[in-house]
């Protein structure tokens, strides 16, 4: 008789009742394990890296490291890794530069129990998952390649490692704090804020946060 296989899942997820919730829920599926649970993006990564998931179940806002960057060095690490987002962003932004990360599928928070079993076992099983929810112009606009090119917005001039800066001012980090997490300069650190604030046309580490809270970088 041969047993049935068991997806080994990590969760990475900032807030500890929903994180709580998804396991109690995902105990009762035998052919699931959670064998790891994250708070931050870069608790994840150190989780996966230790622990070779076949699944990671991730929320995009999360303190540290956002979800893009999480996804990209998760991919990184271990291709072979499944990645399903799941988070409360709608807009079609969000969804495409969360495929562009890497992820596997992605599902928004207001799904059932049902749907997201359905999600999980799609990209477990090599499927591409999107949430019904989507709008169908946001799976169009990531299919269709050869829709009009837009103008960059002023965000999508930032690079990874200024968006993860960014992210850092807004949670309240100073320099020596920033340096320390990304494993840099305090100098290389200045030079980040000073292209974020002249790329983002703001000035202030205040005028930072509140450009981070309105992209939903941070939460409030």
């Amino acid at each position: 008789m041969t047993t049935k296989q068991k997806y080994r899942i990590v969760i990475a997820e900032d807030h500890t009742l929903f994180r709580e919730g998804l396991k109690a829920l995902l105990s009762f599926e035998p052919d699931f394990e959670v064998v790891g649970e994250a708070e931050d993006g870069i608790a994840a990564i150190q989780c996966m890296e230790r622990l070779k998931p076949d699944l990671v179940l991730m929320d995009l806002t999360m303190p540290k490291v956002d979800g893009f960057a999480t996804i990209r060095e998760l991919k990184r690490r271990n291709p072979k890794t499944k990645v399903l987002v799941l988070t409360g962003h709608r807009t079609e932004e969000f969804v495409l530069e969360t495929l562009q990360s890497g992820a596997n599928g992605y599902i928004v928070k207001e799904a059932d129990h049902s749907e997201l079993l359905l999600a999980m076992r799609s990209v477990l099983q090599e499927k591409k998952y999107l949430s019904p929810d989507i709008s169908a112009k946001v799976i169009d606009g990531y299919l269709d390649r050869s829709k009009t090119i837009k103008s960059k917005s002023a965000w999508e001039t930032l690079t990874p490692r200024e968006r993860q800066v960014l992210k850092l001012i807004a949670e309240g980090y100073k320099s020596r704090g920033i340096a320390d997490l990304l494993c840099i300069s305090e100098k290389t650190v200045a030079k980040h804020r000073a292209n974020i604030m002249n790329k983002l046309d703001l000035h202030s580490a205040s005028a930072l946060t509140a450009y981070a809270l309105e992209r939903g970088v941070v939460e409030r």
